[in-house]
């Protein structure tokens, strides 16, 4: 694995940690948070496998778009994209006020973004 991919691979465990925490916390859950962080999880593991295979990306966070540029590197790239769908809604949906995470969608984004999270490292290798 290249330097690169490893720091956003490293990047990528952190935000799904801080998801796992923020959904965890018996003293103080922040669902909002558990939501982006899984969103960012998964945004960071797509961009570490585009990195390992040289396909360069644009500084985006639609992960549609990343897991389309994920499949022409490897058609077998098995990510639902409802899953892609549901975290790319979770990302603008909590970030803002006007709404708020409840226990079973942070639980779900944790789960959407572990689905990316093991294919991605499978595919790296790790």
């Amino acid at each position: 694995m290249n330097v690169l991919t490893a720091e956003w691979v490293a990047k990528a465990e952190g935000d799904y940690g801080s998801a796992l925490r923020e959904m965890r916390d018996p003293q103080d859950s922040n669902y909002d948070a558990s939501c982006y962080h899984s969103q960012q999880s998964a945004e960071k593991y797509l961009k570490a496998y585009l990195q390992e295979n040289n396909v360069a990306f644009p500084k985006i966070h639609d992960l549609r778009k990343l897991l389309r540029r994920c499949l022409r590197v490897d058609g077998s790239f098995s990510v639902p994209r409802s899953v892609v769908k549901q975290l790319d809604e979770y990302e603008l949906r909590f970030r803002y006020p006007g709404d708020d995470a409840t226990l079973v969608e942070a639980e779900a984004g944790y789960r959407a973004a572990t689905q990316i999270r093991d294919v991605v490292r499978s595919k790296l290798g790790i």
